[in-house]
């Protein structure tokens, strides 16, 4: 017991170092960018919005002892079909937007399902899997959309379409549904309108995660977290569970995604969905949390700051090297280097355990 505890310990300081390390970050780039505090606020405002969902989404498959699910960009692939199943259908407005939604609701319950069954079929690995799942899921998205649409898809709506007929553009316009979930209400940061409706969905998302947790469903999906052994012993159904625990999470993500999208306005059909694990998982560890712990408080908190580094990185890097390239660069290393260091540290956490 006086072991674990020692690792426990080990394992809460190691964690903690993270948030730590980007608070100093953010010092040393607000002071090198040289920009108001209004410019950052506006722009982590708008991130928040985009973000904020799909880092929540990955919360309870960690609580559950899956790791990191990368899969979470199956259910981003989910909302994208769905917006352009409603564009095809030459659907605008509200009624577009309530199609696409209940769409990607239904696919992403589909397909968590799916990858639910897949996990229990390799405990252990989930993460590896899931990364897996997702780049072959990457190919038939991008088979069913660029030789599927036109073929086996009819065309209602051409302006979609390439001039060929057969395949989807690179670039599909989203304005109407933004418009839609703007005339709910904004507030003006700087010279940005954000909407008040989506930060209010992003705060009550965290609150329905938190609440999930806090079920009996919740206490289940943590007792399989702790060990799935003794969860069995207890009379837990755990690949059931397991199985919730992925359709929760890919529902989510597909919400994420369909926020993320309405708020840019536009789709960039075949690679918009691409970094959508890596980041939103790069946030959450810079929040605080690991790939075997992690809160609600980690995602908000990680997509706050990760988001505010992201702003101010570039225009450090411009005003410091005389090149915005490697602003950039630094950027691309916060993202896998949060993400190497978490891993570090579970492995360090689960050697100690051993001994």
């Amino acid at each position: 017991m006086k072991n674990n505890n020692l690792s426990l310990n080990f394992f809460k300081r190691q964690s903690s170092k993270i948030p730590l390390l980007f608070m100093f970050l953010i010092v040393i780039c607000f002071y090198l960018a040289n920009v108001s505090l209004t410019l950052v606020g506006e722009q982590v405002a708008v991130r928040f919005i985009r973000n904020g969902i799909l880092v929540l989404s990955l919360v309870i498959p960690i609580i559950a002892g899956m790791g990191l699910n990368f899969g979470i960009t199956v259910g981003a692939m989910a909302a994208q079909g769905a917006y352009l199943v409603s564009l095809n259908l030459n659907l605008q407005g509200g009624i577009g937007v309530l199609v696409a939604f209940i769409i990607s609701v239904i696919l992403a319950l589909l397909i968590g399902y799916i990858l639910g069954k897949l996990m229990n079929k390799v405990k252990g690995k989930e993460m590896i899997t899931s990364i897996v799942i997702a780049a072959l899921a990457n190919y038939i998205y991008q088979l069913i959309f660029m030789a599927g649409f036109g073929t086996l898809i009819p065309i209602n709506n051409e302006k979609i379409a390439l001039s060929t007929s057969i395949g989807v553009k690179n670039m599909v316009d989203l304005k109407s549904y933004k418009e839609f979930f703007e005339s709910f209400g904004s507030i003006k940061i700087g010279g940005i309108s954000v909407s008040i409706f989506l930060i209010l969905l992003v705060i009550f998302t965290g609150f329905i995660v938190y609440y999930i947790l806090n079920t009996p469903l919740g206490q289940r999906i943590k007792a399989i977290g702790i060990s799935e052994e003794k969860a069995e012993n207890l009379g837990i159904s755990v690949d059931k569970t397991r199985i919730i625990v992925m359709i929760i999470s890919t529902v989510l993500a597909a919400i994420g995604q369909f926020i993320y999208l309405q708020n840019i306005g536009s789709l960039n059909v075949y690679t918009e969905h691409l970094n959508t694990d890596v980041m939103s998982c790069a946030a959450l560890l810079a929040g605080g949390a690991s790939i075997k712990r992690a809160s609600v408080k980690n995602a908000l908190y990680g997509t706050v700051i990760l988001h505010i580094l992201f702003v101010l990185s570039p225009l450090a890097g411009q005003n410091f090297f005389d090149n915005v390239a490697l602003g950039e660069y630094f950027r691309t290393f916060i993202t896998y280097g949060v993400i190497a260091f978490a891993l570090v540290v579970n492995i360090k956490l689960d050697n100690n355990r051993a001994k």
